[in-house]
């Protein structure tokens, strides 16, 4: 790859895990009975065609990771885990009320924070509760994220009980100086024992994530990073770029200077070392980021064109509805957008209130749906097409000037009614559905809100 374009197109730019980005929502929110309506109208649409998700946010971490970007809340006591789960439940029931059909779950995730914070009782508890009113669909994904110095084997087994087949292990890096500077202290041999065990007890997926673009952290490190992933075969990794947004997050990413980071073309080498190596033990690149074995379900889902992206990330089942339950959780019901407010005692006292706890959100225009499709196709299948009249662009000649001249770059190709994106360009994905994002080109960023795209 040409290190002018990594400088010319190393800018800062959306993920793209939502359309229209959480900073372009509309300024004035979204009404909670606009919100309710919408969710009642995408479940009667969806749920017994296709069934539902459901996002459950586990907050609490007993420690602080430098290099994490999500709502968490730290504390060493674990005391808070009831009355957390209880709330959840309180929420979800608020949402079961709304409609007349029991929901039809096929895909549940349980996210962080540290989902493994959890005792085995109190996520069993957390199940029985969502369950005892909702049922599973014939075709359920259920997955969760844990981390591998506090995952007991008996949390893997009660929740391989309640369903799980898939789980997700933060490993990050394996270079102790890279681990002493994220606050991420991960022997290998934790992250072998808790892969092993979820094998023995039947997990089908095992995934490893791993980031590149950390302090300190050179190619030699990689290397050796996965050469030791290499040895526990997970069937999916999760190769990231490390987001540095300390004016997002603060101090919690202010844990080292700015200098330590590997940059630009030194940045972007360490993820060609890995993509490299991934496809020498036979990983196929999924998406972007993304690198699963040809019997994982992710890659199923990419050679049926059902790969699906959510605030979730990738998923290999697409819902029309996302339920988002717990502090900071954002749900997604297609048509509109809404996020929960962000700090564990504000959440419990606005569900225990009887309230459903949004703070913010978005109601999608056609305009808004329309290009949020085009993106989740480049996100997902590196091509788009706006030959159907429903997926026809106002103004697409706008669109397509900005992209020609990523075009004359090599980064697509375009014809007279669609577009593709070559392997060697999938890196500035996220670049080319920037030039989709109108609400992007019609309000420039005065400040940087976003990561850089390389």
């Amino acid at each position: 790859m040409q290190n002018s374009l990594i400088q010319k197109y190393n800018i800062p730019g959306p993920r793209y895990t939502s359309y229209p980005t959480v900073p372009f929502w509309n300024k004035a929110g979204i009404d909670k009975n606009v919100w309710i309506n919408s969710f009642k109208a995408s479940f009667k649409e969806s749920n017994t065609s296709e069934g539902i998700s459901i996002y459950i946010h586990l907050p609490f971490c007993e420690s602080l990771c430098t290099f994490c970007a999500c709502h968490k809340h730290i504390t060493k006591r674990h005391e808070v885990e009831e009355e957390y789960i209880e709330t959840v439940l309180k929420e979800w029931k608020l949402y079961v009320a709304l409609v007349d059909e029991t929901p039809i779950i096929k895909e549940l995730h349980l996210g962080g924070g540290t989902p493994t914070f959890f005792s085995k009782e109190n996520l069993e508890y957390l199940m029985n509760g969502i369950f005892s009113i909702s049922k599973k669909h014939q075709n359920a994904e259920f997955s969760f994220e844990g981390h591998p110095s506090n995952t007991t084997k008996e949390q893997l087994q009660t929740l391989y009980n309640c369903g799980f087949r898939r789980v997700s292990f933060g490993v990050q890096d394996y270079n102790e100086k890279v681990q002493k500077a994220i606050h991420r202290i991960q022997p290998f041999v934790e992250v072998e024992k808790v892969t092993n065990w979820s094998r023995e007890i039947g997990y089908t997926s095992v995934s490893h994530d791993l980031i590149f673009g950390l302090p300190f952290q050179t190619k030699e490190n990689v290397i050796y990073t996965i050469n030791k992933t290499k040895e526990l075969q997970p069937d999916r990794i999760s190769f990231y770029s490390y987001a540095h947004v300390p004016w997002v997050k603060g101090v919690g990413q202010r844990g080292f200077n700015e200098n330590d980071l590997p940059a630009n073309e030194e940045k972007r080498e360490l993820y060609e070392i890995g993509k490299e190596l991934f496809a020498a033990l036979g990983y196929v690149e999924i998406g972007m980021d993304h690198f699963a074995l040809k019997t994982d379900s992710l890659f199923k889902a990419t050679e049926h064109k059902t790969l699906h992206r959510n605030f979730m990330g990738y998923t290999a089942n697409k819902t029309q509805l996302m339920v988002g339950l717990g502090m900071s959780a954002i749900s997604d019901s297609w048509y509109a957008f809404a996020q929960n407010v962000k700090t564990v005692k504000e959440y419990q006292q606005i569900v225990n209130s009887g309230e459903i706890p949004i703070f913010r959100g978005h109601l999608l225009s056609e305009e808004d749906r329309i290009i949020r499709k085009h993106i989740l196709n480049i996100m997902c299948h590196f091509s788009t097409s706006w030959e159907d009249d429903s997926l026809k662009i106002k103004n697409i000649e706008n669109h397509l000037t900005l992209l020609k001249e990523m075009e004359n770059d090599g980064l697509v190709v375009i014809n007279k009614n669609s577009l593709s994106v070559p392997e060697e360009a999938r890196p500035f994905v996220r670049n080319i559905c920037m030039a989709f994002d109108v609400h992007l080109l019609k309000n420039k960023p005065k400040t940087q809100l976003f990561s850089m795209t390389i």
